[in-house]
């Protein structure tokens, strides 16, 4: 599992592309050299546009393994950056709509989405305003 990939470095296809991610950037911390394998080049191009990172720019970081890591960790950071954002949009968004604002509620999420390049994130969001500008389900 992922001890093995902290351990060895190397890429596992079954197991979560971000969590592997993680783990090569803490081995990378702990002094490891990079290995910039086929597999680690497969990994990045397909996690990069999750972060919405360019074809472009993945592929210039593809050039060297200091850009690999380097890209990695904007891939992690934005990941982190977005989680920790919509998160508390949520936290903010569901005060603000159970004390009754439920415009309040909704520019929480414009302001994400204001700023949000995630797609899984933006998606999120998306899917909550369409939720506060629907009905409330009858009880």
């Amino acid at each position: 599992g992922l001890a093995e990939v902290l351990a060895t470095g190397r890429i596992n296809p079954d197991l979560d592309d971000r969590q592997q991610l993680a783990i090569l950037a803490q081995r990378i911390q702990q002094g490891h050299a990079l290995a910039l394998t086929d597999d680690l080049r497969a990994l990045l191009r397909q996690t990069a546009p999750t972060a919405a990172m360019s074809e472009a720019e993945t592929e210039e970081a593809l050039k060297s393994p200091e850009g690999a890591e380097a890209l990695m960790g904007r891939v992690l950071s934005r990941f982190r950056d977005a989680q920790s954002r919509f998160l508390r949009s949520m936290y903010r968004m569901t005060s603000l709509r159970d004390s009754g604002d439920l415009e309040g509620a909704r520019q929480q999420m414009r302001d994400v989405l204001a700023v949000e390049v995630v797609p899984r994130y933006r998606r999120m969001a998306e899917e909550q305003l369409r939720g506060l500008d629907s009905p409330p389900p009858e009880s």
